[in-house]
């Protein structure tokens, strides 16, 4: 099979290296799906940039999209034939998506939809399943977002862009970060209601001016390490919500006193660990939006196999709105 793959970090020109390598056999539990398309996300050229390197070489990217081409024991034959979209095929372990052929468990190829096209398929392993699980994470803790702001740090990321769409269906107002007037065109259309431009405004401030004082009800974030000075600087309401997903920086440091004193909280959480009970819901209901076509799908760049990395490159310049996807 034709595939990609890196066997050292490094940057993507350098170390990236496109060829034949063995078609993979699916194991008990197991299907091959032959992929159409490969989704790259950021935390795949970090990876590639600074994880070490533990096995002989790593086909990267997690996310994926294809046909179901054969099954291994104990996996239903029905199954064959299947449109299916991948979760977590690079997660610990070194074979991902950025070839023709992945075999994983069974559970981690979920059925697609036939109005659902095998690029958007493509963005839901990191980006539809992060905002989804998001989503449930504020409702479970500040309840029906019905009425709610919630203040959404880039939204019109890959993953943000979803997450205005789910908030917005579940009623609530978003308020969104965005970095330029096509980022804030882009998210308004998937339902943000209110822009605020980080770069050259104040998001507390804006945000305060926006809701009457308040602050948000909940905060859904992308970098804690800004968000976590803003929420005790008014961008959140007293005994509000930070459901975060990323931060730009390891390190960061908490305004503790007015934290507890506002009896703020903040849930973390990482898409490619979610507990098996969270997993099937987050699948379960980003399936149903799926099914019911009820999602917009943003691809910013498509490119070839050959092109590997200048994907990469792309993705790492963050200039593109929309996702980057590889077809196979």
């Amino acid at each position: 099979m034709k595939a990609a793959w890196y066997t050292q970090n490094g940057e993507a020109q350098d170390v990236m290296v496109v060829g034949e390598l063995p078609t993979p056999s699916p194991q008990a539990g197991e299907v091959l799906v032959r992929l159409t398309t490969s989704g790259v996300n950021p935390s795949d050229v970090k990876s590639r940039r600074a994880r070490p390197v533990t096995d002989p070489l790593i086909v990267p990217h997690s996310d994926g999209a294809g046909v179901i081409e054969a099954v291994g024991a104990g996996v239903p034959a029905t199954r064959l034939g299947e449109r299916v979209w991948v979760w977590n095929g690079q997660w610990q372990r070194p074979w991902g998506t950025c070839a023709e052929y992945i075999a994983l468990p069974a559970v981690q190829a979920v059925a697609l939809p036939e109005g659902t096209d095998f690029a958007a398929g493509a963005c839901m392993g990191i980006p539809g399943l992060t905002a989804v699980q998001a989503v449930i994470l504020a409702e479970r803790l500040s309840g029906d977002l019905r009425g709610q702001t919630v203040l959404v740090t880039g939204a019109s990321s890959a993953v943000g862009h979803y997450i205005t769409q789910m908030v917005t269906m579940a009623g609530g107002r978003v308020i969104g970060t965005v970095g330029s007037e096509l980022k804030a065109a882009h998210a308004r259309a998937a339902g943000m209601q209110e822009a605020i431009f980080y770069k050259t405004e104040s998001v507390p401030e804006r945000v305060k001016s926006l809701t009457n004082g308040r602050g948000a009800d909940v905060i859904i974030d992308m970098d804690f390490s800004t968000t976590a000075r803003w929420a005790c600087e008014g961008a959140l309401v007293p005994h509000g919500q930070v459901v975060c997903y990323g931060s730009n920086a390891l390190e960061v440091p908490l305004p503790f006193r007015p934290w507890l004193y506002q009896s703020m909280g903040v849930k973390f959480f990482l898409v490619y660990d979610l507990t098996p009970v969270d997993r099937q819901t987050a699948v379960g209901r980003l399936s149903g939006m799926l099914a019911k076509n009820q999602l917009q799908h943003s691809v910013g760049a498509r490119l070839a196999l050959d092109q590997v990395a200048q994907a990469h490159r792309t993705v790492e310049a963050g200039q593109t709105v929309g996702n980057v996807v590889i077809d196979l």
